[in-house]
């Protein structure tokens, strides 16, 4: 969620009141912004995504609720000591949190382990153990409606009799301290971000998370007037249109299960009433299709923590591959690829497959993921129901990622098309007009330089590296991670570095190139990747013969906070990623409104900011997701674009003689011996193609005025990556709710009995 005031205050409208206000107490609201902590309960961009979707939920008036974990340590800070990531706990709570509001009163119980009893009336759940779940709610503004929804995260607690019910004579101080084996489920995220790891705690926060929100939304729906009662019990037959539940990725899966527990055994539906009744309520965004990110739980691991669960899960399965053998006889195979249970040395649960079967909707996030999503990785799924299969692209919200990021260039668009942009981002496409006018282009231009400057000051009081601010910013920031290809960078960095060395005379574009993100600490190959940029990096800024044409910083602790700086900055944005890897990318879109051009392959939204900016107003090279079929096909072989290509030879010999860490020949073999030998994601089959595309953005950044004039287009082609407008996609796609802009009366003004109706039935 980033920090919290500056954008509450542009979203009520005080933001002026409130600079002017502080000013006149002789404060200055910058430095006081600066204190406030990020709350970084995410990894990276699906976390961030939710966040989006939050504002822009509020904006459009949808009665929705976003529902996570409340950790006490969320995403690790990380310094840079001697070149290397080295985590620290990110205490954010240390000094409270003013946003959020406890419930005490709202407080729900959450059960694991036990055994499950049979007996005529159904199926019981005893002898479990019970946390308790106990909301904070965070209340999140729409912009300038008056709208005010909610985003409840769920902290643990153990109950006051823990340990302590089972007659346990002795130890009550060992009782009292063992409470902590309880609320140690909300203490800490998991920092995987495209990676899954089966841990018993990570399991535990899953269904943590699901059981106390599902609890809650049923609360809701029986307190409401939907939930008429015939004599006791609720009727549920309308609670699909009441309630819509997106889960985001598979990490709430357990929600099909459980909701389908409390049908069942608890509520006493039939079984095919309450599948019926869960289908309609589910829906199920995919988010990645790298396959070591697919969730795949253990039964046993399963069994032993939601026994019950499991129950329900084989009864799903059985039913779902009896339905699959009545229309496919004798296919076993198919069977086999479709069954949400994996046979091997350990059964494993796919809960990819769970969420598909148990949704009426399933999504990718931008068109060439949503293709791959229904031709490769789910297509016998595609084949059974393609009408389920949805494309929603990714979106970002304008309000965080250009108006309190990016005020001068935000106020320089209103004075050409007026503010209603900010909530119909499609407006931009008026910029066009402007295009060739020489007052706005020397304008955005100045603005563009201002942020430079701003950020220069940031960069040289933080690292001691004088930048020169008219160097062309390039800047790669994301999670750390071998597809996002930052080691291609690095390789570019090396060869532009020679040929500077190689002809000092030569005209050299200069370039201050800014690479960030956070690598998930048991991840060895990140790590080296981190290392070996700082290693760069340092021989890089200190070569005399190279002086101020090129300089390389490593950006330490890459988060929300810090993006806001450094997005707005940025001439030029990479988005490298190997063709067919990255779903979608929402950092790519957030440059392109801020006037930095990108350079990038065919990958995730690129596609589709290529196709509405013109792809002759993006930098695009390199294989598309035919030629990484094709390469695949035939075989990569590392080897022949070594022997081939001069330029990458040198800068790979440079790594793996050690002329990057003098001290340590060797320290690089592993990511060399990996670029040769295991590079699943073909980082030297892209380099030449990079390097030359490189050389037309340097070409390019020479002409101020072509430069600055296709920054234009870009801005005015960013509409359609507003997060609005993918809400109103799933609005009016999978929720079946009408967005609403209706501004709400303020608390002062008395309200008309008629303006009292929810302008939606649901709530998502």
């Amino acid at each position: 969620m980033g920090r919290t005031l500056q954008n509450t205050m542009i979203n009520l409208g005080l933001q002026n009141a409130c600079d002017e206000a502080v000013y006149q107490l002789g404060l200055d609201m910058e430095e006081l912004e600066e204190i406030e902590e990020d709350a970084g309960l995410g990894n990276g961009g699906l976390g961030r995504l939710a966040a989006c979707f939050l504002d822009s939920m509020a904006t459009l008036g949808l009665a929705a609720y976003g529902y996570g974990i409340r950790y006490e340590y969320g995403i690790f800070n990380q310094k840079i000591r001697d070149g290397w990531q080295v985590e620290e706990a990110d205490d954010w709570l240390r000094h409270g949190n003013p946003w959020e509001k406890a419930r005490p009163e709202y407080m729900l119980p959450v059960h694991f382990y036990g055994r499950v009893e049979h007996s005529a009336s159904g199926a019981k759940w005893v002898d479990t153990q019970v946390v308790l779940a106990l909301p904070y709610d965070t209340p999140v503004p729409g912009y300038m409606n008056n709208t005010v929804n909610t985003m409840r995260l769920w902290s643990a607690r153990a109950p006051n009799d823990f340990n302590l019910r089972d007659f346990n004579v002795g130890d009550y101080i060992q009782a009292v301290l063992d409470r902590n084996l309880a609320e140690n489920i909300s203490r800490v995220l998991y920092p995987n971000d495209n990676f899954f790891e089966g841990k018993e705690l990570r399991l535990k926060q899953e269904y943590f998370v699901v059981a106390a929100t599902l609890q809650d939304i049923i609360r809701r729906f029986k307190a409401s007037k939907f939930g008429s009662t015939d004599s006791v019990r609720t009727v549920f037959d309308s609670f699909p249109d009441q309630v819509a539940i997106q889960l985001n990725d598979t990490h709430p899966a357990m929600a099909i299960p459980e909701l389908m527990r409390i049908f069942v055994d608890i509520e006493k539906l039939p079984w095919d009433k309450a599948w019926d009744i869960t289908k309609k309520t589910f829906a199920y965004t995919n988010h990645t299709v790298l396959p070591e990110a697919l969730e795949r739980w253990p039964v046993d691991l399963v069994e032993k923590l939601l026994p019950r669960h499991l129950q329900i899960i084989y009864e799903i399965n059985q039913r779902h591959l009896d339905h699959i053998a009545s229309l496919f006889p004798d296919d076993v195979e198919r069977l086999r690829r479709m069954s949400l249970i994996e046979e091997g040395d350990t059964k494993r649960i796919n809960m990819a497959h769970l969420c598909i079967v148990g949704s009426h909707a399933v999504n990718g996030v931008a068109k060439i993921h949503s293709e791959i999503v229904k031709t490769q990785v789910f297509e016998d799924f595609a084949e059974l129901e393609p009408e389920k299969f949805q494309n929603k692209t990714n979106g970002i919200t304008p309000r965080r990622w250009l108006l309190l990021c990016n005020p001068g260039l935000a106020e320089l668009i209103a004075e050409k098309i007026g503010e209603d942009y900010v909530r119909d981002l499609s407006q931009l496409t008026k910029l066009h007009e402007f295009v060739d006018d020489d007052l706005f282009i020397r304008e955005v231009a100045k603005v563009k330089q201002e942020n430079k400057v701003k950020f220069a000051l940031y960069l040289e009081k933080e690292y001691k590296v004088k930048i020169n601010p008219s160097s062309m910013f390039d800047v790669h920031v994301k999670r750390i991670h071998e597809y996002k290809r930052q080691l291609m960078n690095c390789l570019h960095i090396i060869t532009m570095y020679n040929r500077i060395r190689r002809d000092p005379a030569k005209l050299f574009v200069p370039r201050t190139v800014i690479i960030g993100g956070k690598a998930a600490p048991g991840y060895h190959m990140a790590k080296m990747i981190i290392k070996l940029i700082n290693a760069v990096a340092q021989v890089v800024n200190n070569d005399p013969i190279v002086g101020s044409k090129l300089k390389v910083i490593f950006l330490e602790n890459y988060r929300v906070s810090l993006a806001e700086k450094v997005i707005p900055a940025t001439d030029l944005s990479e988005q490298i990623s190997t063709a067919g890897t990255e779903a979608s990318g929402t950092g790519n879109m957030k440059f392109m409104l801020n006037g930095a051009l990108t350079i990038g392959t065919m990958d995730g939204a690129n596609v589709e900011m290529a196709e509405e900016a013109g792809e002759e107003n993006l930098f695009i090279f390199g294989m598309r997701v035919e030629d990484v079929t094709e390469l695949d096909k035939k075989g990569y072989n590392a080897q022949l674009y070594y022997d081939r290509l001069p330029e990458l030879k040198q800068a790979v010999d440079q790594i793996k003689s050690g002329f990057f860490s003098p001290k340590e020949p060797n320290l690089f073999s592993d990511v060399v011996n990996m670029l040769f030998h295991h590079d699943r994601f073909k980082v030297f089959a892209d380099y030449e193609a990079y390097v030359k595309c490189q050389e037309k953005v340097s070409e390019l950044y020479l002409n101020s005025k072509a430069w600055t004039k296709m920054v234009i287009k870009n801005i005015a082609a960013a509409g359609k990556f507003s997060s609005d407008r993918t809400i109103k996609e799933y609005a009016r796609d999978i929720w079946h709710v009408e967005p609403s802009d209706l501004k709400i009366p303020p608390p002062n003004e008395p309200r008309d009995a008629g303006q009292d109706k929810t302008p939606n039935g649901s709530a998502a």
